[in-house]
């Protein structure tokens, strides 16, 4: 009597199953996103929607954009430390931790002028950091409509 083939069997598949996933990774390339992609895929929403929850005061959203704005700025800075020449934490922190901050505290004093005229500052260092950076091609402005046609930016109402 021998032994059955089947525990034999069942290693070996275990095995081929285990090596499948690197042969694969080891075959294609993995997709590394530029700063470009980053920008548009991250921080550009986020820029957006601030300004759009700003706009029809909805300050709870407009807080919550803020600080997603804020971890978009972290993200990209953390995955590309280094564009060209450029140290990519410090032309954020140069261009717009202030302004965001600042940003911060009116909607903390649900202050609509006040957060017309921050946001319209924000949007200017986006643009003047674009012009440091070689790509003044780039231009950000204040949202007149929506990019998403399926959220309300307007407050909840009660």
């Amino acid at each position: 009597m021998g032994t059955s083939p089947r525990p034999i069997i069942a290693i070996a598949a275990a095995a081929a199953a285990l090596a499948l996933p690197s042969v694969a990774t080891a075959q294609a390339p993995a997709f590394r996103a530029g700063l470009g992609d980053l920008m548009t895929a991250f921080v550009q929403p986020r820029h957006t929607k601030l300004g759009l929850a700003g706009m029809e005061q909805n300050w709870p959203y407009a807080a919550y954009e803020l600080n997603e704005l804020r971890g978009a700025f972290d993200k990209v800075a953390e995955m590309v430390p280094t564009y060209r020449n450029f140290s990519i934490p410090d032309l954020i922190t140069a261009s717009v931790k202030e302004k965001l901050t600042a940003l911060d505290q009116a909607i903390k004093a649900k202050d609509p002028e006040q957060f017309v005229a921050l946001y319209g500052q924000l949007t200017a260092a986006c643009n003047a950091c674009h012009q440091s950076t070689d790509k003044g091609m780039i231009v950000i402005r204040v949202p007149t409509l929506s990019a998403f046609p399926d959220q309300d930016f307007r407050p909840p109402k009660p």
